[in-house]
């Protein structure tokens, strides 16, 4: 009879039964299977083979044992079906023989937990009640897995694991309960009924919590290979989540971490939990979604680096554990190829993720000519006006945002997230709709308002049109003449009647007022006998004009504060400044100061008409009339203060001068640019005509487009690249053409329209202070005034250090220009030299573009020897366990091997090419839509 075929769901990563050999089938209880000697004799064959096949549809195999099983011969056949028989038809187990019993028995344990704590005694016997039911679940019938589901047997196991108390969930009985739960799972049916459970994975990971390390392994495993199988991965992220709020986690698979750094003590137990909590995270890593999303794993893998696991990893390798080794090779390799994966997008060997420095340029670099880069800064202006306490108080907005930015980066196209969605109802897709119907209706509303000036300046000239028209019109004219003169007359009336208005109010106003004081005490009081009284003339003293009028306010009140931070008398500042500052009492901004608040002339008029009141007068108002006394005062000050900056302000021009001499120096006569723009020549002549083409030179401008010229083979390889390659060939010298060029930045930065207008500036303060040198000169000074020898002194030392200026930037403007044959009045220099900065700019990164394919290449034959070296390690390891195995083990089963294969790590070899294969394909689609220049396909 044919085996039958059954419909089972594929396992993801599913490395059971390898080999193409048939594997030995032994079916295996508390007791060994004995076989019996034939006391009923061999029914006909196809009778045989339709009891055979009921049997094996009971003990639901995979479809690989199915077929090892009916490839037995009829005498094997006949002995375990009468083994398994006379086994059913024991009377001594038949009360074990259903799941009523176990589950009567779990229930009545939980509850007794709380009334009174079990002795060892005690303990053993639950225990082995347990371990029982786990036995029953691997080797009894289907039916009996059926009746354990069909009583909600899953249900009481998880809520034993709910209610334990501590002496329980510390004992064996505990590692037997998940026992008993991955037996089920060992079972299609019984693992689709836990999966299908709201709860199972999330109460199965609370057991993490026990101190007991078996308990941990064996929970660690089932949640593992539940990673491993389809709709999975999802649960156990979520079962973490549930974890941390329960376990109170800082943050999730803090636990994990911290028990994989810590030491207990005990070598075998501390290797055991070590290599599952590995195995369990290179699961989580590489399963689901992680089998082909990088920015997935790179996400997840970022918890764990946070969480410190790369020292915690290479203090595991003093363990020297060959098992636990090997899921350490496979974390690190799969993080190198995804760090290499991600850097080939920037078109680098690496990136240091721990440099928020570095990762901000690749970004700017990224989007700096995009439409996204106005959006980066506004994110950076916006994260600077974030709220900042130095204990960290307000860390949730910061979290907020990291949420947001791992939605965005991790749903997909149908708003699902591979992980936990950080923040419910938020579909990065329809957000992104929304925004894009607003980008639409606001360009609807540019060109509607755009309509509108249209339509309004088309309204303008047309009745512009109309005006003109009617000015034409000869009898418009008359009518406006005659118009005008009504207008004129009317205008005279109407002011002959306001006039006459306003005498009827005023009278109107005397009469109330006089109607007001009537009969009040101000009808009796006549002021003009007070007058005889009153010393009048101390009174206008006290009440002055000067105090009715004062100097200006906005003088007076900077003044005060001028002076009194000067702390010099007036009489000293005056001396100060007839001396012209010989004894450097003014600084520089008092003097602009003083600038700014030089008295205007009503003012000094309004001073000089009350110098008779100068004792009376306020410090600021006495200080104003004692400086509007210097003859010229605020040509004096201008001359000082020009004397104090022109230093500075030659100190600033010079460099800038200098800077574009010596560029354009270092331009005429550097050799290496020389050659360099002969290649170049060569290559353009060759290009458009053939060996001798008729060009003579070329505009400096083209030396910029060399970046932008793609090879029509590789289109990530430019001419500037294939460039640098001849020039390490046949001309090694040019290579380094940067050290012959050295102020070509300097002088790029230079604005000359700038830097003219200052020194054109300084030639107009310098003839001022000759002018005004002349003026004193010609007048008569009094005691102690120093302006015509200090500013004689002063003028002859700067007017040669300005003409030494003004010579160095006369010769510095267009030498350069000219010897490239550019034309000086359509070109600035900061243009020119800007182009050959950036010409130098591109070169120098084609040479790291090289020199990164170089190092990428090793990187990549380096990887490609280690990882031969660990497949034929692993394929040994594998071949000698092979060797070894006689047997499947007790807890052989689907779900057993899956576990098997993870625990020892088998599991990521069978697919490792498969996975290597995704995410190369992936990298290569990510980095076809990326803007930036790649070079990736070069052959040295």
């Amino acid at each position: 009879m044919a085996p039958r075929k059954r419909n089972r769901h594929a396992l993801g990563f599913l490395c059971c039964f390898g080999g193409s050999d048939l594997p030995e089938i032994n079916l295996k209880d508390n007791n060994p299977l004995q076989f019996l000697e034939f006391t009923v004799p061999i029914p006909p064959t196809e009778e045989l083979n339709a009891r055979f096949s009921e049997l094996v549809d009971e003990l639901d195999l995979t479809d690989k044992n199915r077929e090892a099983m009916f490839a037995l011969p009829p005498e094997k056949k006949w002995q375990i079906y009468c083994s398994k028989k006379k086994e059913q038809e024991d009377p001594n187990k038949l009360a074990t023989s259903w799941p009523d019993y176990y589950i009567d028995r779990i229930n009545s344990m939980a509850a007794m937990q709380t009334l009174y704590a079990f002795d060892e005694e005690e303990t053993e016997m639950k225990n082995k009640i347990v371990e029982d039911l786990k036995t029953a679940l691997r080797t009894q019938p289907m039916r009996f897995v059926m009746r354990f589901i069909e009583l909600d047997g899953l249900s009481c196991l998880l809520n034993f694991l709910k209610s334990m108390d501590y002496e329980t969930s510390e004992s064996r009985i505990h590692t037997s309960v998940i026992g008993c739960i991955k037996a089920l799972m060992n079972n299609s049916q019984g693992r689709a009924h836990v999966l299908a459970h709201p709860e199972s994975i999330n109460i199965i990971s609370q057991s993490l919590r026990t101190e007991n390390i078996k308990t941990k392994i064996a929970v660690l495993e089932i949640l593992g290979a539940v990673c491993l199988v389809p709709d999975g991965h999802k649960k156990v992220l979520q079962a973490m989540l549930h974890y941390q709020v329960y376990a109170a986690e800082r943050t999730r698979f803090q636990t994990l971490l911290n028990e994989l750094d810590r030491s207990m003590g005990r070598y075998r137990d501390e290797v055991n939990l070590k290599t599952a909590i590995m195995s369990f995270i290179n699961a989580v890593l590489n399963a689901g979604a992680g089998e082909d999303n990088l920015e997935f794993r790179l996400h997840l893998r970022y918890e764990f680096l946070m969480l410190g696991i790369q020292p915690v990893i290479d203090k595991l390798r003093e363990h020297e554990n060959a098992t636990l080794d090997r899921h350490l090779d496979f974390f690190e390799m799969v993080r190198n190829e995804d760090d290499l994966e991600l850097a080939k997008r920037f078109d680098l060997i690496h990136i240091d993720t721990k440099s928020a420095s570095q990762m901000f340029e690749l970004i700017k670099k990224r989007l700096k000519h995009t439409d996204a880069y106005p959006y980066l800064l506004s994110i950076l202006q916006h994260c600077l006006q974030m709220p900042y306490k130095r204990n960290g108080g307000n860390f949730q907005q910061w979290q907020l945002l990291d949420r947001i930015l791992q939605q965005i980066v991790l749903q997909d196209e149908r708003g699902d997230d591979p992980d936990i969605a950080p923040l419910e109802n938020f579909n990065v897709k329809n957000i992104i709709k929304m925004l894009v119907n607003e980008n639409e209706v606001k360009q609807w509303r540019d060109q509607a308002e755009k309509f509108r000036k249209d339509h309004a300046e088309l309204m303008s000239k047309l009745e512009k049109k109309e005006r003109e028209c009617e000015t034409k019109t000869q009898e418009k004219d008359e009518m406006m003449k005659t118009l005008n003169k009504m207008k004129d007359k009317l205008q005279k009336e109407s002011l002959e009647l306001r006039q006459a208005r306003d005498q009827m109010n005023d009278l109107v106003a005397q009469l109330n007022e006089y109607s007001r004081i009537h009969g009040t005490i101000w009808n009796e009081i006549d002021d003009l006998k007070a007058f005889k009284v009153l010393d009048l003339e101390d009174f206008e003293k006290m009440f002055s004009a000067y105090q009715r009028h004062q100097v200006s306010k906005k003088h007076l009140n900077v003044t005060v504060g001028t002076v009194e931070r000067l702390k010099l008398s007036n009489e000293e500042i005056r001396q100060a400044i007839l001396k012209m500052d010989e004894q450097e009492d003014l600084a520089k901004d008092m003097l602009e100061q003083l600038l700014k608040f030089v008295p205007e002339k009503s003012d000094t008029d309004l001073l000089e008409e009350h110098k008779h009141e100068i004792e009376r007068m306020a410090r600021a108002d006495r200080f104003l009339f004692e400086m509007s006394r210097i003859d010229h005062y605020q040509q004096r000050l201008q001359a000082l203060f020009f004397k104090k900056k022109f230093p500075e302000r030659l100190a600033e021009a010079k460099p800038k001068v200098e800077a574009i001499l010596l560029a354009s120096k270092e331009l005429i006569r550097s050799k290496r640019l020389r050659q360099l723009l002969e290649v170049v020549l060569a290559f353009g002549n060759y290009m458009n005509k053939g060996q001798r083409g008729s060009a003579y030179g070329f505009k400096v401008s083209s030396l910029n487009k060399i970046a932008d010229t793609k090879s029509s083979i590789d289109r990530n390889i430019t001419l500037l690249h294939y460039l640098i390659m001849i020039f390490e060939k046949n001309y090694p010298d040019i290579l380094d053409i940067q050290t012959e060029l050295q102020h070509l930045p300097e002088a790029a930065k230079v604005n000359l329209v700038e830097l003219e207008k200052e020194v054109n500036n300084i030639k107009t303060g310098l003839k001022a202070v000759e002018a005004e040198l002349d003026y004193q000169k010609r007048r008569i000074r009094e005691s102690g005034d120093r302006f015509v020898p200090v500013m004689s002194d002063f003028i002859t030392v700067a007017s040669f250090s300005f003409s030494e200026l003004e010579d160095l930037l006369n010769d510095a403007r267009d030498k350069a220009l000219k010897h490239f044959g550019e034309n000086e009045g359509k070109m600035q220099p900061d243009e020119f030299f800007g182009i050959f900065d950036t010409f130098l700019q591109s070169f120098a990164e084609a040479k790291q573009d090289l020199e990164n394919m170089r190092k990428k290449k090793e990187e990549e034959e380096r990887r490609a020897r280690m990882e031969a070296m660990l497949k034929e390690q692993r394929e040994k390891e594998r071949r000698q366990k092979k060797a070894k195995a006689g047997s499947i083990s007790e807890e052989t089963g689907e779900f057993d091997d899956l576990v098997s294969a993870l625990r020892s790590g088998e599991v990521f070899d069978k697919d490792l090419s498969k996975l290597k294969r995704n995410r190369k394909r992936s990298g290569n689609q990510g980095l076809e839509t990326s803007r930036e220049r790649v070079v990736t396909k070069l052959n040295y």
